[in-house]
């Protein structure tokens, strides 16, 4: 199976989401909670001027219905790139599943899983692709 190359655009955007949570989790370190450091992150975003959309429902289609508010994205970077973050002792494989399941449902190619409760934020950093 051959799979479409990311964007030079994607992998600009991309590269500026890992640069965020590294400048965060060095400034804030672990421990903190998930708002706190998802607050940080759109921060980040805005100085690099990067559009988001923060808490942001996806209507799900299923067998003629429309769920309005079935998913709930932690952060979607310039309508391309769905950032879920987490402040959790260990990720759960569910986690994952789920962020797969979101790009999926949106039709976003790229997604990053970000757990800040790490010491070391390379350790906390997933990147998934469709």
């Amino acid at each position: 199976m051959k799979f479409k190359p990311t964007s030079e655009r994607e992998e600009e955007i991309a590269k500026q989401i890992v640069d965020a949570a590294y400048r965060i989790h060095k400034e804030l370190g672990p421990g903190l909670l998930e708002k706190v450091y998802e607050t940080c992150f759109c921060h980040e975003l805005t100085k690099r001027d990067l559009s988001f959309k923060r808490q942001t429902d996806i209507p799900i289609q299923y067998d003629g219905m429309i769920f309005a508010e079935a998913l709930r994205l932690d952060v979607l970077v310039e309508d391309a790139i769905i950032c879920e973050l987490k402040a959790v002792e260990e990720i759960n494989p569910v986690y994952k599943a789920q962020l797969l399941s979101y790009m999926k449902l949106s039709g976003k190619r790229l997604g990053f899983l970000i757990n800040f409760n790490v010491s070391l934020i390379k350790d906390g950093i997933t990147r998934m692709i469709l």
